[in-house]
């Protein structure tokens, strides 16, 4: 299947991936994180698909089991949100680890440094976007189409994911 045809049939189904990945996360941001990183794991994979197979069924697959990932990978790490407008997350303590300034302190310097070393299109998008800024006002603000923003956001979330495993963050 050609990089063409693949998008055409990602047009295609559009709607009812959006409303499928909804109505897994219950959520508008996680459903249109879940949307992309669908899109972006099934072209990587594209040529794993099949001609004459069923291309909505393959990617909602792909989709649902992107989500059953996540989900485990989440709670494996036992890692809750606080209830609040910051990203503070709470570590679960069961396990008899000890949060302390002095580490907190190093960690925001090493995230820090991962942030700056991102590019500067992923990096400015992403850093609007975490102060709480809607797709919408970055990409106007930047003056560059709305799909453009939402990838740079995605892929500077993934960027300082794999930095952040590389220091050993969590």
């Amino acid at each position: 299947m050609s990089t063409q045809d693949f998008y055409t049939n990602i047009d295609t189904i559009y709607t009812p991936l959006q409303s499928f990945a909804l109505g897994l996360t219950k959520n508008m941001n996680d459903a249109r994180d879940l949307f992309q990183e669908t899109v972006f794991k099934a072209l990587k994979n594209k040529d794993k698909f099949r001609l004459g197979t069923n291309f909505k069924a393959w990617i909602m697959t792909l989709m649902r089991n992107t989500f059953i990932n996540d989900y485990r990978r989440k709670k494996r790490h036992a890692t809750t949100s606080a209830p609040s407008d910051s990203f503070h997350f709470e570590a679960n303590t069961a396990r008899g680890a000890v949060l302390n300034e002095g580490t907190s302190n190093l960690e925001m310097e090493e995230l820090s440094t991962m942030m700056n070393s991102i590019e500067d299109k992923l990096r400015i998008p992403f850093q609007m976007y975490y102060t709480g800024l809607s797709y919408q006002e970055i990409a106007d603000e930047l003056e560059v189409p709305l799909g453009t923003i939402k990838s740079r956001i995605f892929f500077a979330k993934k960027e300082l994911q794999v930095l952040a495993k590389n220091a050993g963050l969590r």
